[in-house]
């Protein structure tokens, strides 16, 4: 796996990304951190990922006065005020989130619900860090596509008890009409720009979903 990684990683500089491969999250966490200071950022704020928090970088930003801490995912907040949080994500200086499927070519794919997490990794924040377990690397363009229908999207909805979709019951993506639905919006990631503007941090561990 480490071989697929340094691939993984290859491919990526080939599109303008900077990449770092480490081994576990604590290297992944000393990494992040500064790539953080190095940016002297004055508001930080994240889209919510499992391979991102398993790093413990979340706490150690919440916890630093050097900048403003936007957290669109504080809990004891109404929704609606969650969801202003994750509008002015898009003009923070730092952004930190993580993929559905990387490629082997060194593209990124993700899906989500209403496109908080995927919008300022797109455009807005002047850096971007992505969190990437091993776990995420396909072979393909179509086998990203398969790994969101099959294993992201439906163990998502899994551990966010209250949504009624064909997939909370069955597993299985029926590319439903539901309310509830959380794959509305796609992105795929060909190439970085401008150059280096986005940090792919790809960790020899199975992280996230």
């Amino acid at each position: 796996m480490t071989e697929k990684l340094e691939l993984c990683a290859q491919a990526l500089r080939r599109h303008h990304f900077e990449v770092a491969t480490v081994t576990d999250t604590a290297e992944a966490f000393n990494v992040i951190r500064a790539a953080v200071e190095a940016a002297v950022p004055k508001v930080v704020s994240f889209g919510d990922s499992m391979s991102m928090r398993a790093t413990g970088i979340i706490e150690w930003l919440r916890n630093d006065t050097r900048w403003q801490f936007l957290d669109g995912f504080d809990a004891s907040m109404p929704r609606p005020e969650r969801l202003e949080i994750r509008r002015q994500a898009l003009l923070s200086d730092l952004f930190i989130t993580g993929v559905n499927a990387l490629t082997e070519q060194g593209t990124l794919h993700w899906i989500d619900m209403v496109g908080n997490r995927i919008a300022p990794v797109a455009f807005g924040p002047r850096k971007v860090i992505l969190v990437v377990g091993r776990n995420k690397i396909v072979a393909s363009r179509d086998e990203a596509e398969e790994r969101i229908r099959r294993i992201a999207a439906p163990q998502n909805i899994a551990r966010h008890p209250g949504f009624r979709t064909p997939c909370a019951k069955t597993g299985v993506c029926m590319d439903c009409n539901s309310p509830d639905r959380i794959c509305n919006t796609r992105m795929e990631m060909l190439r970085c720009h401008p150059a280096g503007r986005i940090l792919v941090v790809l960790v020899d561990q199975e992280l996230g979903l």
